[in-house]
């Protein structure tokens, strides 16, 4: 049995990729809401998740637990935490369809994410990127979004930065090209697909640094150079990103900063391009 001060979320995280399907997806279920455990039976998560009464005792004694109920009392403790990925409910109420609960919920995430991300780490993984021969960003469904946003802020200063795969493309014809200069930032919020972590282990292979930005709920994996997570909790049903967004705009601002001269020659070198072309608008029309 694992100790009992490992947290109910913790224990899913170590055993998440181990896990047979019918588990797996009682797990996907429990993660998104993990506080409301504490007011489900066993019967009722089973019905909830769609899977059998036998899975779900199968799946606490694999998290440790000698009964649902020993479950039950530790999601309670860490409720009374304040911990706001245990006090994220399945439904819905007026709160969180108002203006002041969606401020409110980014306002945890972004404490919460900062608070658990230390200055030095932000410095070496900017100095990495800053450093790198080329800088490759990579993200699945939800995560494609932020790759390309992270790459539209560092290709500024970093003229070799690729958002990959691109239209038509397949992740391998890059990463056959990897090497210990080169940096991949990954992105893998929730739900990710299955070939994110064979990505990053044959990148590790290759020798290149890694940094893999996940949700809070997710297990960093151990060939990464850096995890950083992220607090997504919605108000509602739906992930909030606040975190992520602002993640990207530290490590790109950090990133400027260790470009210096060379940074803003290119951002020069941008400017008097966009002139030449009359690209932007200098003035409303």
């Amino acid at each position: 049995m694992q100790e009992t001060s490992h947290s109910f979320v913790g224990r899913i995280r170590d055993s998440l990729e181990d896990l047979p399907s019918k588990e797996r997806r009682l797990a996907d279920f429990v993660l998104d809401f993990p506080g409301d455990l504490a007011s489900y039976t066993a019967s009722e998560l089973a019905v909830l998740a769609d899977v059998s009464n036998s899975t779900v005792s199968r799946f606490i004694r694999r998290l440790g637990y000698e009964s649902f109920d020993e479950a039950r009392r530790q999601v309670r403790a860490e409720k009374e935490t304040g911990s706001p990925l245990f006090l994220s409910e399945a439904h819905a109420t007026s709160e969180s369809a108002s203006l002041d609960g969606h401020l409110q919920q980014s306002q945890r995430n972004l404490t919460a994410t900062f608070a658990a991300t230390s200055g030095a780490r932000i410095a070496e993984v900017a100095q990495g990127i800053a450093g790198a021969n080329r800088v490759l960003v990579v993200g699945y469904r939800s995560s494609h979004a932020f790759a390309v946003y992270f790459r539209w802020q560092i290709i500024q200063v970093a003229e070799n930065t690729l958002a990959i795969p691109g239209a038509g493309e397949t992740i391998g014809e890059y990463l056959a090209g990897l090497n210990p200069g080169d940096f991949l930032v990954v992105f893998g919020m929730r739900r990710r697909v299955q070939q994110l972590a064979a990505v990053i282990a044959f990148a590790a292979k290759a020798g290149a640094k890694i940094l893999y930005i996940t949700d809070s709920q997710s297990p960093p994996h151990p060939k990464a150079t850096w995890t950083i997570h992220c607090v997504t909790t919605g108000p509602g049903p739906l992930d909030n990103h606040v975190a992520v967004m602002a993640l990207c705009d530290v490590l790109a601002t950090r990133v400027m900063d260790l470009k210096g001269a060379t940074g803003r020659k290119r951002l020069a070198a941008i400017e008097v391009a966009h002139e030449a072309v009359d690209e932007m608008a200098s003035r409303p029309r």
